[in-house]
């Protein structure tokens, strides 16, 4: 008898909607944290990047020994974990003050570990689920996380506004217990049948083939994650001091408006899409068009069109890979997706690094003073413009990327 797997699916998108929260809130309580209990921005920062480290470190993890582990019994206890890592977020500071930093570490740590197990498991399972449409399926997971991004942002900035920054542990207490709705969901649900590691083949050369199959796609998930985060991190200062847009404007029209786009899209195209190395290879073109035209345009209404533009062109950019992977690329198990997550981190956190050092190191250069003179810009304004620029070689690289894995997938014959 068939096992409908419904409830599992609804459980892994539930999963990655309010998983949302790992990722969305920290930034939105910085300023809180920095005036209640004096925390430095170099520590808050350091937040960020012990995110990041222990994500990678699950992916990791899970990339060399994911057959070592029972997948089913992790996707159960994933959530618990997210709401375990929020609840000492929220409350080591409301009870211990004076070790408001220890908890937030604490905290980061724990809920981090449920984001690189969302990214390393929930696209497998959905993979794993029979479906009629396996790319509407994978689609809309990922689109539910930008949505779950927006309401977040939405719903902390309002508590925030109304009941206080001094209130933000019942907003974090709040946003930590939704997540046990998914593990009851994952509790209730059949768990489909995953391999921990990649079906091997007698035949050498098929292997050959898959693993390089598998390595242009980690190169083009990681060039899309630059482009998509690269945007998303920079997208409400660049629309303050580039463009002179009021950051509450920017920040409302600019980063929810990114979130909504790219939800919007991934939506669209699980409704619709299908030929996903093309759909890749459109949006990797346009997402380089539109970070060059931002760079380089004067005009302030055509600049913001084009930040906004670029969550349409990034949407699909990292679960797109991940259904490239899929249909391509024969017989992939958990570890691949490790593997892919990993490159996908690594992605959101290089290029994003990179602006910020180009930024401060051509902000105070003579040439961004020379530049800025002649063209009326500050010299902050040329250093975010010329970021924009060379880091649009990521989504230029990725073009050139999806050309050759379109051809080197119909030359092996690996294309369905």
């Amino acid at each position: 008898m068939a096992l409908n797997f419904k409830r599992t699916k609804l459980a892994c998108y539930t999963a990655y909607f309010t998983m949302s929260s790992i990722f969305s809130l920290p930034p939105l309580l910085f300023m809180t944290f920095h005036s209640l209990y004096n925390i430095s921005y170099t520590l808050l920062g350091t937040l960020v990047l012990t995110n990041f480290c222990t994500q990678m470190l699950i992916d990791l993890i899970f990339t060399l020994f994911s057959k070592k582990f029972n997948i089913q019994k992790v996707v159960r206890i994933m959530p618990c974990i997210t709401s375990l890592g929020l609840f000492i977020y929220a409350l080591i500071p409301a009870f211990f003050p004076q070790y408001a930093y220890l908890g937030l570490v604490a905290g980061t740590i724990i809920f981090s570990v449920s984001a690189g197990l969302s990214e390393v498991l929930l696209s497998p399972v959905i993979a794993a689920i029979p479906s009629e449409n396996p790319q509407k399926d994978m689609s809309m997971l990922h689109s539910l996380y930008a949505f779950g991004f927006f309401t977040v942002v939405v719903i902390s900035t309002l508590f925030i506004k109304f009941l206080g920054n001094e209130n933000w542990i019942y907003l974090t207490l709040f946003l930590g217990a939704l997540p046990l709705i998914s593990a009851i969901m994952f509790k209730m649900s059949p768990m489909p049948e995953m391999n921990g590691e990649e079906n091997s083949s007698k035949n050498s050369e098929s292997n050959k083939n898959r693993t390089i199959g598998l390595i242009l796609c980690v190169g083009c998930i990681f060039l899309g994650s630059c482009a998509e985060n690269t945007m998303s991190n920079w997208i409400s200062t660049y629309m303050e001091n580039a463009l002179n847009i009021d950051k509450a404007l920017g920040d409302i029209l600019g980063m929810a408006m990114f979130a909504i786009l790219l939800g919007i899209t991934r939506i669209t195209y699980a409704k619709r899409g299908k030929n996903i190395s093309g759909f890749l290879l459109i949006s990797m073109c346009c997402a380089a068009f539109c970070y060059i035209f931002v760079a380089v345009s004067t005009n302030t209404i055509l600049s913001f069109v084009g930040c906004i533009l670029t969550g349409v062109f990034t949407a699909m950019l990292w679960p797109g890979t991940l259904i490239l992977m899929e249909e391509k690329v024969k017989g992939v198990g958990v570890a691949a997706y490790a593997l892919m997550a990993s490159a996908g981190d690594f992605g959101a956190s290089l290029a994003p690094q990179l602006m910020g050092i180009v930024i401060d190191n051509i902000s105070v250069s003579q040439f961004a003073l020379d530049i800025g003179a002649s063209l009326n810009m500050t010299p902050e304004q040329v250093g975010l413009k010329i970021g924009m620029l060379i880091t649009a070689v990521f989504p230029v690289a990725g073009t050139i990327l999806l050309l050759y894995i379109r051809s080197f997938f119909k030359k092996q014959k690996l294309m369905n």
